[in-house]
């Protein structure tokens, strides 16, 4: 077995025929000038063929969606390992990820909440018990008499698949309708679902109408649909909505249902979770009237950004008839700057005139086009057109005069607001993901739990803990689980990843990675320097480019690239560590 990498006539970009021996299991640096080669040799020699060796170990189906990888300017390396790079250039900026998210510590937090989570009424506080069928019957019958209802059993739920086994059982059951995705059908039809979408599919066991003679009917029919639909009924009624209603958690005052428990209701990044405004982003975004009108010093003709417009004065613009029409009708002069204009004209020219129509008269070469109707507004055209164009060219044109702001419906929190009543302990999930690491850490072991729930959590725990301390030794206790992958720097993003590599435990890889300790604090160094050290001693190999000197100085061997080298500094400084490096 080859306990060597052995590179021969590497010369990608800058690299000037090089030979190499680099010994395995071992934590390696590459140093050197600015400009020397150093991310050549580790990242576009070494990880690159790594990568490409790996593509082309794959099918040919695969490899299609993978594309082609140039093969890297070097004569042949031996000894390669299965490569993962770990660079500063891996931060998502995808709006939906966050610290929880990437680390995969927060699907553990889910999986928490949905098996020991104790749901309270988002409107009057009261702990949340099971609803019996009894309750369930006096909540329907307390709806006006002369009501139409049906009695629906939800039996799939925002799943994929076919589902034809499934139907032809409920036929043999004796059920004739079915409503999917909205339509309805009878059991009888041949119905054909997209495998690949998800669907909803409500049996309809009765329809009734509401008077007390049915309560037995009710009863018995509810009972049905809450045997085939997992404890779980839904009433629709007539012409106004919908009720779910659960055999497992309910409200008996304020008439609130929750479903079973389940870790994709906790999840920001399903509907069965998030927050209907923002959809689980946490912010809205608005047009801006300030982005669209960044400076009132200007008149209406230069300073208002509308319709794509950026000044009004070139031309005979659709804009600059509308605005001259307004100004006309309220007998305004647009020719004065935008501050000193009645805020009720300006708000007619941003936010539309409602139902008061205005005359307008456009000419062209065409001749001229008179109407009357009212005004639209700047901002909810620019919101419409937002919301209705396919171009992502023209979305991100409109997104420039747009800002974020906080969901007023969860507050940035993401979430629906039954799921946030949902507690362990004294805490929500979002009120403990926006705690610091370390304060979750001892948060989670101040828990006190009844033997049943101790039992179930024990192993979550178990996992929980060791990812959370992961992320404390590289020296992240201070970030928060619901912070933004996207507001991360490169260095915490690095060691983001370091640390969910070390919690993996895999063994024989070839680890790359690019400074890591960039922008951590010097007296947190020596955490980092363990982790590394950890993750070389489960029996991988760490190649790591980087200038800090103590890092070199934990090294088992170093390789320091281009003109003056640091050798001969290195040779009379050794002394600071028990162990002589070898020097390349």
């Amino acid at each position: 077995m080859n306990d060597n990498i052995i590179i021969k006539g590497a010369k990608e970009h800058n690299l000037k025929n090089i030979n190499i021996t680099i010994p395995k299991n071992k934590m390696v640096v590459v140093t050197g000038l600015s400009g020397s080669g150093k991310s050549s040799l580790a990242f576009d020699t070494i990880y690159a063929e790594g990568q490409r060796r790996y593509v082309e170990s794959l099918s040919s189906y695969a490899r299609q969606f993978l594309g082609l990888m140039e093969k890297p300017d070097v004569e042949s390396i031996e000894g390669l390992s299965p490569a993962i790079s770990i660079d500063q250039k891996t931060t998502s900026k995808n709006p939906r990820s966050t610290v929880g998210t990437v680390t995969e510590i927060y699907d553990f937090i889910r999986l928490l909440y949905a098996r020991i989570g104790t749901p309270y009424c988002p409107v009057c506080g009261k702990k949340i018990e099971k609803q019996t069928i009894d309750q369930i019957v006096d909540a329907v019958l307390s709806l006006e008499n002369g009501t139409k209802i049906q009695i629906l059993a939800p039996i799939v739920r925002g799943k994929k698949g076919e589902y034809t086994k499934l139907l032809q059982d409920m036929q043999k059951e004796g059920f004739v309708r079915v409503r999917i995705d909205e339509k309805l059908y009878e059991l009888s039809d041949d119905i054909e679902l997209d495998r690949n979408k998800k669907h909803n599919i409500d049996i309809i066991v009765d329809r009734l109408v509401i008077k007390e003679e049915i309560r037995n009917r009710l009863s018995e029919s509810i009972e049905i649909a809450m045997k085939h639909a997992n404890n779980l009924v839904k009433i629709d009624i007539a012409g106004k909505e919908e009720k779910l209603y659960s055999g497992n958690y309910a409200c008996p005052d304020c008439n609130v249902s929750f479903e079973e428990l389940t870790p994709r209701m906790f999840s920001f990044n399903n509907p069965f979770g998030a927050c209907p405004d923002c959809t689980g982003i946490g912010y809205l975004m608005k047009i801006d009237e300030d982005l669209i009108i960044p400076d009132k010093n200007k008149t209406l003709y230069d300073g208002v950004k509308a319709f794509g417009a950026s000044t009004l004065k070139k031309g005979d613009t659709m804009a600059k008839m509308y605005f001259e029409s307004i100004a006309n009708h309220y007998k305004v002069d647009m020719s004065k700057p935008i501050k000193k204009l009645p805020r009720e004209f300006l708000d007619k020219i941003l936010y539309g005139t409602g139902n008061e129509k205005i005359d307008f008269e456009y000419s062209s070469s065409a001749g001229v086009r008179k109407f009357t109707q009212p005004f639209e507004g700047v901002i909810p055209t620019l919101d419409r057109r937002y919301r209705e164009t396919k171009s992502q060219g023209m979305r991100e044109f409109y997104e420039m005069y747009m800002s974020n702001s906080p969901c007023t419906t969860c507050n940035g929190a993401r979430l629906k607001k039954e799921v946030l009543s949902i507690k362990v302990g004294d805490k929500n999930i979002n009120e403990l993901t926006d705690m610091p690491i370390n304060k979750i850490k001892d948060y989670l072991a101040s828990i006190e739990l009844n033997k049943k729930d101790r039992m179930i959590a024990d192993v979550i725990f178990k996992e929980l803990n060791q990812r959370l301390q992961f992320l404390i030794d590289v020296g992240l206790e201070y970030l928060t689980l619901s912070r933004s992958a996207g507001t991360l720097s490169g260095g915490e993003a690095q060691r983001i990843r370091l640390a969910t590599q070390i919690g993996s435990g895999l063994s024989g890889v070839l680890y790359i990675l690019d400074e890591p300790s960039i922008g951590l604090h010097q007296r947190d160094n020596e955490k980092l320097l363990e982790t590394l050290k950890k993750l070389r001693d489960l029996g991988n190999t760490l190649i790591v480019v980087e200038h800090d000197e103590d890092t070199m100085y934990t090294a088992d061997q170093i390789i320091d690239i281009g003109p003056r080298s640091r050798c001969a500094w290195w040779k009379c400084n050794s002394s600071r560590n028990s162990r002589r490096n070898k020097i390349i």
